[in-house]
């Protein structure tokens, strides 16, 4: 396919507003009306408030839990934690089509270990229609950066990205397919003291490109700690408290196994378990 097909169908065609996938309303509908009972307990912060929370020496962790674990999280984190609301809404859905090789080489990377690797995303913000064309690095220290560009209905994507893409970017934009899409719904809390933000991921579901195959984890929750190291943090506490480990998690790579019986999983056996673990074996065993 060639690099102009490969932008105009991943930008104009798929990235349409999630709720309007058929093939995702099962997810969707899975947000039970206890979750929305539970968030209404929250106050709640504005996205310019937000914005405000400066963290100076970040330090990022991720957890994964199951939905009957939130609710108990959460009934116990609404007088410490405010609620990122916009336009009245509180859980915002997400929309990431990955981009990638035809030999899956960013995956590969990931596997094999390497400590230098990057991801290519477009990224959309579904309910305000903003999208992103994301890089993504992580280098060998451990660090991670990323750069991304916007892109708005009146801009050439094919021309845009491609400048984009080229200077910045391992890989030629000519090189690159779209591979595993990533939709979800998050969660924002900001503590009170400003010092730490959580991000609360539910309703993942993934559809690989290149296979066709669709996978949906509507009982699996992840969490992303994002806080200032040399604070102390009530919801690390809680987590631990809770029995909760950090781990490593990259949604392209478990998206990709869960949709493609081909690539290699070695190193992502452990990660199956524990969802498989998380979701009680509700909806079948997750190979």
């Amino acid at each position: 396919m060639e690099w102009e097909a490969v932008v105009f169908r991943v930008v104009a065609v798929d990235l349409k507003p999630l709720k309007s996938k058929p093939y995702l309303q099962t997810t969707i509908n899975m947000t039970d009306q206890l979750l929305n009972e539970r968030l209404d307990h929250f106050s709640p912060i504005t996205l310019e408030e937000m914005g405000k929370v400066r963290l100076m020496n970040r330090t990022d962790t991720k957890y994964i839990t199951s939905m009957e674990c939130l609710y108990q999280l959460l009934s116990q984190m609404d007088c410490d934690y405010y609620i990122q609301e916009i336009d009245k809404q509180r859980m915002n859905s997400y929309e990431t089509v990955y981009l990638d090789t035809s030999d899956a080489e960013m995956f590969i990377a990931h596997h094999n270990g390497h400590s230098k690797r990057e991801k290519v995303r477009i990224r959309t913000y579904v309910n305000s229609n903003i999208r992103f064309l994301e890089i993504k690095k992580k280098n060998n220290k451990g660090r991670t950066s990323k750069k991304r560009i916007q892109l708005t209905k009146e801009e050439d994507y094919v021309k845009v990205a491609t400048d984009f893409l080229n200077p910045n970017c391992s890989f030629e934009a000519s090189m690159l397919f779209p591979h595993v899409e990533t939709d979800y719904d998050r969660i924002t809390l900001v503590n009170s003291a400003k010092s730490e933000r959580l991000t609360i991921d539910v309703n993942l579901s993934f559809k690989n490109h290149r296979t066709g195959e669709y996978k949906a984890l509507p009982d699996f929750v992840i969490l992303e700690l994002k806080q200032d190291a040399n604070k102390d943090s009530f919801a690390r506490q809680l987590f631990t408290d809770f029995r909760l480990r950090p781990t490593g998690l990259s949604k392209y790579c478990i998206g990709s196994i869960l949709t493609d019986p081909t690539l290699k999983r070695n190193l992502f056996k452990n990660k199956l378990v524990q969802i498989n673990k998380l979701s009680n074996y509700k909806y079948g065993v997750i190979s």
